[in-house]
């Protein structure tokens, strides 16, 4: 368990500090970023099914149903990569800290529109003060804090088609990324016909850093897997806050980005929440322990994982 524990927490770590890398490439453009991170976490996890003998099973499993479903999810997070890395770049970590925040409560809500899942009185609770949390820091802003509900509703939309997604972590994340992979690939292709691809011609540490994002958005994942397998769910659980707050330190105190009192008053409705909806899974847990798979997936929506 002790683990599983580490493993679980070592992946949101690494999640919670990505944007110290991210930002290293503010040179390259965002399209090129997002490209390459797919290009190179493909190439890293492939490598991974071969040494695990599992190439011929991947791909056994490229039928037309999977290849659908997991090219949804690879568009789900194509979209969910390539606005975090442009929030990072432009000076709004703080802003997509907050789509990570909000995200498992956004998880559960999809779950009881389209999955007619049922909360529990309590539940309902967190909901409606994260909504009320988006109303107040819109309202005050004059405008929808965007980058948050992008990031919320795109992760939690490829949790939901997760459900669905029948291969195992390791399968469906190197199909997934491979989808993606060739999409990046022939754009980086396209870019450098044009004599404006940044890989080789910025300077080496560039190019080793775009090969860098690649593998640490793969290794977490694994991590994570590894982690989910071997430590209590509910300890899981607690643990992912650990990423949105690194990214919120690290955009407030590491690069001094505005965190005004609209921003304080909006996170803390949203931290009570959150606090709220921890108190309340934690007063159920010997019932969600029943059901491990449908906890995951709703709280998390990374792995599809058979009982």
């Amino acid at each position: 368990m002790k683990k599983g524990i580490l493993y679980a927490a070592a992946a949101y770590a690494i999640w919670g500090i990505l944007p110290v890398l991210l930002k290293t490439l503010s040179n390259v453009p965002v399209f090129q970023i997002t490209a390459h991170r797919a290009v190179w976490c493909f190439l890293f996890l492939i490598i991974l099914v071969a040494s695990q003998g599992q190439l011929l099973a991947l791909k056994a499993a490229l039928t037309r149903r999977n290849l659908l479903i997991y090219t949804l999810t690879a568009g789900l997070l194509s979209v969910n990569w390539l606005v975090f890395v442009w929030a990072v770049n432009n000076g709004f970590i703080v802003d997509s800290s907050l789509g990570y925040f909000i995200n498992p409560l956004v998880s559960v809500l999809l779950g009881v529109i389209f999955l007619r899942e049922k909360l529990r009185p309590l539940q309902w609770l967190p909901v409606g003060l994260v909504a009320a949390g988006v109303a107040y820091m819109t309202f005050s802003h004059g405008g929808l804090p965007w980058i948050a509900l992008v990031l919320a509703l795109t992760f939690g939309s490829y949790g939901l088609a997760k459900k669905i997604a029948p291969l195992e972590a390791l399968p469906g994340v190197a199909m997934e990324t491979g989808i993606m992979a060739i999409a990046g690939l022939g754009y980086l292709l396209f870019e450098e016909s044009r004599h404006t691809g940044a890989f080789g011609h910025v300077g080496l540490a560039t190019s080793l850093l775009l090969v860098g994002a690649g593998i640490a958005s793969a290794v977490p994942l694994l991590l994570f897997t590894a982690g989910t397998r071997r430590a209590p769910l509910i300890v899981v659980g607690l643990l992912q806050y650990i990423s949105p707050t690194l990214q919120f330190l690290c955009g407030v105190f590491l690069y001094r980005e505005a965190f005004d009192h609209t921003h304080l008053v909006g996170f803390s409705i949203i931290w009570l929440a959150l606090l709220v909806f921890t108190g309340e899974s934690l007063r159920f847990y010997p019932k969600i322990r029943k059901d491990s798979l449908f906890y995951m997936q709703k709280t998390f929506g990374f792995l599809h994982i058979k009982k």
